[in-house]
């Protein structure tokens, strides 16, 4: 027998094209001669539907696009994931479809309650397990936390399965293909039995999706890897009820799928809300230039433009690394020096709101004003064209609050919004290896804001090495100031970033979304108040 996994890319609330790519797979299967096709978890809806699940309209639609998927489907076996209203309450569901008719339905049972899920607010929870026979084989279905999260009792019952069909929504993040396969492991080591992981693909909002479906059979043994943010149908081969060994992918780098995931990111994002192109303000600095060269990969030279807005502040270097990288990759690019607009700026300040031009060259005032004149040009740019404008700030520098409000944190995305300053540079010597884009004098110089003269980011931050390695423990590992200051960290410098983090809170909140890729991002896995009298930093 020959079963076909449907890895595909779908779309939130485009349940038309979603029916339209489903019906494509399983026109491809049948092709191939697989008998059963499987598709990813909510594959008619999209995930995650969030509140489009509140609407009575969207879950009608999607049961009418179920009704007439059914009627396409002959000569072959359809698991097909949708949201399914029934007797007053909302399941996700997987629906068996066999010559026209859902011949079975199985609601998911243990439900996702991580913040950026959230699905027990707008699901029913189903309480029965489900399985079919085709040609001999016994299937049992799961829908992803029912794997993911618990193993559910009738998996050792009598009625346990030849092979489970596992239809997954799982987003990425760094080494999350190495969590699937130790909990398969661990299952297959319980139960014996065979599982064929189906993965959904593309980006979301600040998700992106890995597809990486994988199957392995009962002795826990890998007999197929499907390959990482790729669509594709693939064909599994079952003999004697086990699936037999295949085409494994080669298994990436890190940063390798880290770079992919922010590309998909990226492209999901701005092809799927139909913007034109994208706008990234250049610096000559390493982060918009790695920026620059994601959104190149992902979208094309010709749909990205570049803008340099120098100062007094800017040095010819990096007017000179700018203009070469535009040149290398072969995007619009144009330069506009903000100074005169700067001068004027501070002039009224000084004048109309007297204050001292001594006192407003002390603080932080000449530099935020840089910002927002850069962001303003920007936004001005995009409101002309429709392209969206990707900001080019860094985890690193979000933690902390070394960004400005309506300056450079003016944008519609912010593509390296979950990667810190370490993994910018990790991320740029892995492109450059592909072919050298990212000019080496970028790369190796200080890093700086340059909004005054002389400046470097480390003349008010540690080392990025330590700076990343504290928001690392704190935020994605939970560990407290304590457990830090033991990893032999200062106890200054800990306490002071953990303040940072949370004083923040407020700058972040106001930030474009995201791609997520570590475990605890700022977008959909971080949840503090900013409004808080709790003094982490004080606390130990």
């Amino acid at each position: 027998m020959r079963i076909a996994i449907a890895q595909i890319n779908c779309t939130v609330g485009d349940i038309t094209g979603n029916t339209v790519k489903i019906l494509d797979a399983v026109k491809q299967a049948k092709q191939a001669g697989a008998k059963l096709v499987i598709t990813p978890e909510l594959a008619l809806s999209g995930y995650p539907p969030a509140d489009l699940l509140l609407r009575e309209t969207f879950c009608q639609a999607c049961n009418n696009a179920l009704a007439e998927l059914a009627t396409a489907i002959d000569d072959i076996t359809l698991i097909i994931g949708h949201p399914s209203f029934q007797d007053g309450k909302l399941y996700n569901t997987a629906s068996v479809i066999q010559n026209g008719a859902v011949i079975q339905t199985y609601h998911k049972r243990i439900l996702n309650k991580s913040p950026f899920f959230n699905e027990s607010y707008y699901f029913d929870a189903g309480s029965t397990p489900c399985l079919f026979k085709l040609e001999g084989i016994k299937f049992g279905i799961y829908i992803c936390a029912d794997f993911w999260l618990g193993h559910l009792t009738d998996t050792t019952s009598h009625t346990n399965p030849d092979i489970l069909l596992v239809l997954n929504a799982s987003a990425f993040h760094i080494n999350k293909q190495v969590s699937r396969y130790q909990i398969t492991h661990q299952f297959i080591k319980h139960t014996g039995i065979s599982v064929i992981h189906t993965n959904l693909v593309g980006g979301q909002d600040e998700l992106v999706f890995d597809g990486a479906s994988f199957v392995m059979n009962r002795e826990g043994e890998l007999t197929r890897q499907l390959g990482e943010f790729v669509e594709t149908v693939e064909l599994i081969d079952i003999y004697n009820n086990q699936p037999i060994k295949g085409k494994l992918a080669a298994p990436q780098l890190p940063v390798a799928s880290i770079y992919q995931a922010l590309c998909l990111g990226v492209k999901d994002y701005v092809g799927k809300n139909n913007f034109p192109g994208v706008l990234i303000g250049l610096s000559g600095g390493i982060d918009s230039a790695l920026t620059l060269v994601i959104a190149v990969d992902a979208l094309g030279a010709d749909k990205v433009k570049t803008v340099m807005m120098p100062s007094h502040y800017t040095a010819d270097m990096s007017l000179e690394d700018a203009n070469e990288m535009a040149a290398l990759l072969g995007v619009k690019h144009y330069e506009c020096s903000i100074q005169s607009l700067f001068e004027h700026y501070q002039s009224t300040i000084a004048n109309h709101l007297h204050i001292s031009p001594d006192v407003v060259e002390l603080n932080t005032v000449p530099e935020n004003i840089q910002a927002r004149i850069r962001g303003t040009l920007l936004m001005a740019l995009s409101n002309h064209s429709g392209s969206i404008v990707l900001t080019t700030g860094n985890k690193s520098e979000m933690a902390v609050g070394y960004c400005t409000l309506y300056g450079d944190m003016a944008g519609g995305f912010a593509v390296l919004k979950d990667i810190s300053k370490t993994m910018v540079y990790q991320l740029c010597e892995y492109r450059n290896q592909i072919n050298a884009v990212i000019p080496e004098r970028i790369i190796q110089r200080a890093p700086s804001a340059e909004l005054r003269s002389n400046q470097t980011d480390q003349d008010t931050l540690p080392p990025y090495e330590t700076l990343d390695a504290i928001i690392e423990a704190y935020v994605e590992k939970d560990y407290s100031p304590a457990e830090i200051i033991a990893l032999n960290y200062h106890a200054e410098d800990v306490n002071r970033i953990i303040q940072l983090i949370h004083t923040n809170e407020y700058k972040r909140r106001q930030a474009p979304p995201g791609t997520r890729i570590t475990h605890c991002d700022f977008g959909t896995a971080w949840f503090y108040p900013i409004t808080c009298s709790y003094k982490a930093w004080l606390t130990g």
